[in-house]
């Protein structure tokens, strides 16, 4: 079976030397917000953390900019953008069908 690792800015949640958040100069990760995510990158030794909470396309497309377009971690982006999305799915509201009363004949 896969071992699975709870540290902060793991992805994948895999115990891997490629996922693993503690060791790795680089580092991407993605955690639930209020409303929206955090993404989070190291510069310079300090973990910078940026909050995502616009639209959904525009989530995908800031962490696809800040992964694969600046050459920082592109093979984490699609554990990123899976994560992600995930994450926006469940804080949408589900709309509850209503029932539709119909007018008696007289």
């Amino acid at each position: 079976g896969t071992t699975l690792s709870r540290e902060p800015n793991n992805i994948s949640c895999k115990n891997s030397f490629q996922c693993n958040g503690l060791v790795n100069k680089r580092v991407v990760g993605i955690k639930a917000a209020d409303k929206g995510v955090v993404m989070t990158t190291k510069s310079k030794g300090k973990t910078v953390s940026t909050n995502l909470s616009r639209n959904g396309r525009r989530t995908i497309k800031s962490i696809r900019a800040a992964t694969v377009n600046s050459h920082y971690r592109p093979d984490l982006t699609d554990a990123a953008i899976r994560k992600a999305s995930a994450i926006l799915r469940s804080q949408k509201s589900k709309n509850v069908a209503k029932r539709r009363s119909r007018k008696s004949k007289n």
